[in-house]
């Protein structure tokens, strides 16, 4: 019985959701042409199915992903869900696809088109993740720190763990300005929060002083003979450059402010 092809999905976002996606697409027997969420609904000719998450189906899917496929398999879609990359719930289902017909080797298939997409998603994902974990400077109001962060692709759930670990004691929140969402944590516990616009109170005057002198301390370590703009932009991308006290000309700006 040949797949059903004229039909688009839509469902809410979340991984869980588009797990309940490939498991609709493998039981129904349908190949959508396309799958969106509420917040980019696009124009389509094809009759629309919204997708229900539903944790069970999505649980059955993760399992089956891992063993059917491999642990690597499950990672990069993982992954390459959290990407900035277009139409990748579909780059997704394609690959998970291809993985049930062939099993693990899927993961080292980088000559096809879909692999190489859901590969280089997730290796872009991770990169700047990383970048994340070096270049964020945080600023101390009331009691608690905040960073601004504009990543490309959503990095916060993939360096929250780092950051929880690195200072369980603390109340800290990381405003996501590009996707409006905050990870907030306090108390032990951690969560992501929608959050349209962070609005911070003038920096205190201590605060304030820890900025002047980390640029005072940046500026000081600096051997003059020995600096490379061209090789500092590609070991510091400028897009960090933003959020970064010592690039800034107050150190007040945008509420980034001397690394704790």
């Amino acid at each position: 019985m040949p797949y059903r092809t004229d039909i688009a999905y839509l469902y809410d976002g979340s991984f869980e959701g588009l797990l309940c996606c490939v498991y609709e697409s493998y039981y129904q027997k349908e190949l959508p042409a396309m799958i969106f969420h509420y917040e980019t609904v696009q124009e389509t000719l094809f009759p629309v199915k919204e997708i229900v998450t539903d944790v069970v189906a999505a649980e059955k899917v993760e399992r089956s992903i891992a063993t059917a496929i491999s642990k690597e398999a499950l990672r990069l879609c993982r992954v390459c869900y959290f990407s900035h990359i277009e139409n990748k719930e579909m780059a997704i289902l394609q690959f998970l696809r291809m993985g049930y017909r062939v099993g693990p080797r899927v993961t080292s298939m980088l000559a096809h088109d879909v692999v190489r997409t859901v590969t280089k998603a997730a290796q872009n994902v991770q990169g700047e993740s990383h970048f994340y974990r070096e270049f964020l400077r945080f600023s101390e109001y009331n009691g608690a720190l905040v960073a601004i962060i504009e990543p490309k692709n959503f990095v916060l759930p993939i360096i929250a763990p780092h950051y929880c670990d690195r200072f369980p004691s603390e109340q800290f929140l990381i405003y996501d300005k590009t996707h409006k969402w905050a990870l907030v944590y306090q108390e032990g516990k951690r969560s992501l929060i929608p959050l349209d616009d962070l609005e911070l109170p003038e920096v205190e005057a201590e605060e304030a002083q820890y900025r002047a002198l980390w640029k005072r301390f940046y500026n000081t370590i600096a051997i003059e003979g020995r600096i490379n703009p061209k090789r500092r932009m590609g070991n510091m991308p400028k897009r960090y450059w933003a959020q970064l006290t010592e690039f800034q000309e107050t150190g007040i700006e945008d509420g980034s402010g001397a690394g704790k």
